[in-house]
């Protein structure tokens, strides 16, 4: 990574009301939020696969620049940091009192596919975490 700038640290809330303080790295024209890894981080500790797959999906970013949540290039209905399709999982999310557009809840929904379809809802990203899993064993 061709880092070309560090910000300084600015304290931010988190939809919890979780005061947290976010360092971005400016690489080549774009932002990454330390932050964000970091709360993927802990909160898949337990399943590091699902780390490499927020690595794949969005490189660990929820927003953009402008505060917009992360939508897929392939398909805008691919929302958030766990890139999840909001045309086939939103309803559910929704019984399940979760909103896509929430780094928690996101993350919360992509557990629940997890725990009830393995990997297999980002099977088209697998050539990338797959590789990543099997260089880390």
């Amino acid at each position: 990574m061709a880092v070309t700038s560090i910000g300084s640290a600015t304290p931010s809330e988190t939809a919890y009301g979780q005061i947290v303080n976010t360092v971005v790295i400016e690489e080549s024209g774009s932002s990454v939020s330390l932050d964000t890894e970091r709360i993927v981080r802990s909160y898949f500790r337990d399943i590091p696969v699902m780390i490499e797959i927020a690595r794949c999906e969005s490189t660990f970013r929820h927003t953009l620049e402008d505060g917009s949540v992360l939508q897929g290039v392939v398909d805008p209905a691919d929302t958030g940091v766990m890139q999840i399709n909001k045309r086939y999982h939103e309803k559910t999310a929704t019984t399940l009192s979760l909103n896509l557009d929430d780094i928690y809840h996101n993350m919360a929904y992509a557990r629940h596919l997890y725990e009830t379809q393995g990997t297999r809802p980002w099977n088209a990203s697998a050539p990338c975490w797959g590789q990543s899993l099997a260089m880390n064993i």
